[in-house]
Parts: structure tokens; sequence; C-alpha cells
């Protein structure tokens, strides 16, 4: 007989079949993975576009993105998958040092350079912060590195960092905090601060550049990558949230579908309640999770000019937003000129009392920063304002994440699953190729 027409030579040459629920970033990675590996390849998305939490919102005024997010120079697995799928990083991001400065052009610039000699540099050089507090911070770094940036598991940033100056906390840690974590110095994991430090700051030359987006989210990752999975044969489905989730044999089945292997890359509630007939302790776990919002307010300031594209904002008890971006400076698309995006991390407080007012919060902030500027009727200056209120993950100390492995042939992906992480772009991207090489290893 010949092989072509043996069934069993057929069955071990048949592609595997996986299902990937989900086209975030993980499931984007996971799916690109996946068909790189040779499988074939469903996605079911939501949503109506791809993109997940970081991506152009669907109807926003001017295009807005559903939030304003950054990349840094650490993020080698996301800036690979985006030259993957053809979208080229050097046009698509700004790449420029760390620079952590106040409208003034005050603060923390760290010039190029190896890791350790470049942050001296610029803690030496942080104005206008006086010199025993910039010691002091050198100090607290040194004895990081000296404990190879590790601490026990249930200390906080607070408890890790409170005995730094306090124009150092308010000035620096905090910020980089909330900005990393999404929570609050006084409840957030002093060791995944740490991870995030040695892996931003310390891990090789570029590795805490920052790289700001030139274009929309979605132009950065889910488009190209939507387009490089449709064209590779991918089945792509929008608009379509699965039902259930059910073992068949060595299999599963999606919705009556068959599959060899699946990957839940869906946010942790949906994982949760797909996972829950499935592996119900899992399920606890993921649904066990906390959440920070993140708000972004839109604001139009046509005669505004800063030093730097992103400032960071002068921290006190009215302020929400922890930094400003320039978009007219970064993107090249005209009708962004003059569009500020302030941006307010661990923003829970300041959506007690609704979005509306946490986006005049962010204008009269603005108005604060830059005084003469952002003025003019409140409708006008203030052109859009977005919440996501389950952004991140709250990244407490010690923290039970929900496991890659939910059962045999079934993986999960996303931000929220166990690593060493908080809730990033970059974790989002490993996790989901960590989960599509899983599904294709044997058992």
């Amino acid at each position: 007989m010949d092989r072509a027409d043996d069934p069993l030579a057929r069955a071990v040459t048949a592609p595997r079949r996986v299902a990937v629920v989900g086209a975030g970033w993980a499931g984007l990675a996971a799916a690109v993975q996946l068909v790189q590996r040779g499988a074939q390849v469903s996605v079911f998305e939501m949503a109506r576009r791809p993109g997940g939490r970081a991506r152009q919102a669907d109807g926003a005024a001017q295009g807005f993105d559903n939030g304003q997010h950054i990349l840094i120079g650490a993020y080698s697995a996301t800036l690979g998958l985006m030259r993957q799928v053809g979208a080229d990083p050097d046009a698509l991001l700004l790449r420029q040092p760390l620079a952590l400065v106040d409208p003034a052009g005050r603060g923390l610039r760290l010039p190029p350079g190896p890791p350790l000699p470049a942050f001296t540099r610029a803690v030496l050089g942080a104005s206008p912060w006086p010199l025993a507090s910039r010691l002091a911070l050198l100090s607290a770094a040194g004895g990081w590195l000296a404990r190879r940036f590790r601490c026990p598991a249930d200390w906080t940033v607070q408890r890790l960092c409170g005995h730094l100056p306090p124009v150092v906390l308010a000035e620096l840690i905090d910020p980089l905090c909330v900005a990393a974590l999404n929570t609050p110095m006084a409840e957030a994991s002093a060791a995944v601060f740490l991870r995030v430090l040695r892996d931003a700051l310390f891990s090789g030359r570029g590795s805490a550049d920052l790289l700001l987006p030139r274009a929309p989210l979605s132009a950065l990752l889910p488009d190209p990558a939507w387009q490089w999975l449709a064209g590779r044969g991918a089945a792509l489905h929008t608009g379509r949230r699965v039902a259930s989730v059910q073992a068949v044999g060595a299999g599963w089945q999606v919705d009556g579908d068959r599959f060899d292997a699946m990957v839940l890359a869906c946010s942790a509630t949906e994982a949760a309640r797909l996972a829950a007939a499935v592996n119900p302790a899992w399920a606890r776990c993921a649904a066990g999770l906390r959440y920070e919002p993140i708000a972004t307010a839109w604001l139009r300031d046509t005669t505004l000019t800063a030093r730097e594209p992103m400032v960071a904002l002068p921290p006190g008890p009215l302020a929400p937003a922890q930094f400003a971006f320039d978009l007219g400076r970064l993107h090249r698309d005209p009708a962004m000129q003059g569009i500020w995006a302030f941006v307010a991390s661990s923003a829970a407080p300041w959506l007690a009392d609704g979005q509306a007012a946490c986006g005049q919060a962010m204008l009269a902030q603005a108005r604060q920063a830059f005084p003469g500027h952002f003025r003019g009727a409140d409708a006008q200056v203030l052109l859009h304002t977005a919440a996501e209120r389950r952004a991140t993950f709250a990244c407490t100390p010690a923290l039970d994440r929900p496991a890659m492995r939910i059962a045999p042939a079934i993986m999960a992906a996303g931000d929220h699953v166990d690593g060493p992480y908080p809730a990033t772009l970059e974790g989002a991207v490993r996790s989901g190729i960590a989960a599509a090489d899983a599904c294709m290893t044997p058992n």
C-alpha cells in the first residue's frame, strides 16, 4: 500500500489542530508560534478586532487607542514577534534613552553606555535632588545588586524602599512602581519590582531605552499579526465568544469543534469560566485575582512643546496622572498634532466618582503642571477619556497566579499567568510563546 494511502501515516503526519481562545498580544503570540511550528490554528476572539487591552479602540474619537502604552528595550520577545510578522520596530517606535523628567526638564536621564556606569551617572546628575538623596539611592541600588535583586517574597515596595528620602520615593520609586506594576507602593510586590529593575536597568546596553509608539497600537502587532496569520491559512474568528470547552478523548472540543490542543489566551475571568469544569482549582485561582484600573485622558493644546515626548508629572494629592505624552511629537498623523495623553495608573480612587470626573481631574492637573496651557472651554480641551477598569492584576507580594498548564493539552496564556513579570506586553508575549511550545510538546 502506498504511504499516502496509509491511514496511520496520515495520522502521524497530519498537522496538529490547535485552538487559541483570545487574540490579545498573548493569543497572537501563541498563534504565530503555533503556525511557525506547523500547527493548524484556529483563533477565536470575542471582540470585533484583535489586540485585547492594547489596540486602537473601536469607534473612539480621532482613532484613539484604548489606553497609552510604552515598551522598553528589554522587551526582546515583543520586538522579535513584531519583526516576525512584518512590523518594523524602528519605524513604529521612537527609541530614546530613559528620561524621567518633569515639565521643566529636571529629573533622571540615563545616558548611553553600559548599564551600571550609565545608572550611576544618571543618579549623580539628577536635579534638583539633594546630593544626600542621590547618594542614598545609589547605596540602595548597590545593595539590591549585591543581593542579586532578590528579597523576601512577602515584602512590599514600601518596605523595600521606605528608608529612601521622600524626594526619591515621590519622584522615582512611586511613579516607576505604579507604571510597571500598576499597584501602589504600599501593596506592590518588592520581588517583582526588583525583577523589573534588574531586567530594565541592569541587563544590558539599551535595555532601559524607552520605546514610544509612533502609530496606533493596532499597527504595532495586532493588525500585522492578524494579516500574517490569515496569509498562512489560520482560521480567524472575531465577534465570537466561546461558549464551552469539553474533553473528547485525548483532545478538546471548542463549541463542538474538535482540536488536539488549546490555548486559553483570553482574560483570566473568561479563562476561569471555560476551565471551571476542566480544572476547578485552576479556575478558582484565576477568578480570584484582584485588578487595578488605568485611566487615560486626551487633551489638546497646539501651543505646548515639552522638552521630552514623555513627561513625568509632579506628584500630589490632586494629581491622578503620573505621565503625559506629547502625541504630536510621536505620531506622524497630522490629526494628532497638539494632542497629549495623560495616564493615571492605579486609578481606582480617581474613578470612584466616574470616568468623567477622572478626566476632569486630569484636566485640572494638566493646567497646574503646565501653567498657561490647556486653557479654553473644557469640552474643547478634554477630547476623550478612557478607563480600563480591569487593566492589570494587582501585583501584590507572594501572589498566587494561575499556572500555564490547566490540563493535558490545554494551556493558559496571558499577562496574568504565573511568571516573573507583572502585567506587561512583554509578559503576555512570552506567555503566549511558552504556551504554544507546550501545546506542541507531547505530554
